[in-house]
């Protein structure tokens, strides 16, 4: 079990620093971000860090917030993360 202050991590990507800060500054977004599926906050974190320009990467945090906290689990619109291995089906 997760202390109320620690982060819980996605699959595949580490946690930015940036986004780090943005959870840590309110316990309400911090535990739902813990509440949330690994797979799920790995979406989060691949759609944050796919974006080029320093602005989109802060809206895109800002709207994970505002998402979470409406009750949203996963990135809208969002095709998912490329960098995950595709899961095979039975050795096909």
């Amino acid at each position: 079990m997760l202390k109320p202050d620690q982060l819980a991590t996605g699959t595949v990507h580490e946690i930015p620093d940036d986004l780090k800060e943005a959870l840590k500054a309110f316990p309400q977004i911090l535990e739902l971000w813990n509440g949330l599926t690994d797979l799920a906050r790995n979406e989060w974190i691949c759609w944050i860090i796919s974006v080029r320009k320093p602005e989109t990467r802060k809206q895109h945090i800002e709207r994970l917030c505002n998402d979470l906290l409406n009750g949203k689990r996963r990135p809208c619109c969002w095709p998912g993360c490329p960098h995950r291995k595709p899961v095979s089906k039975g050795g096909l």
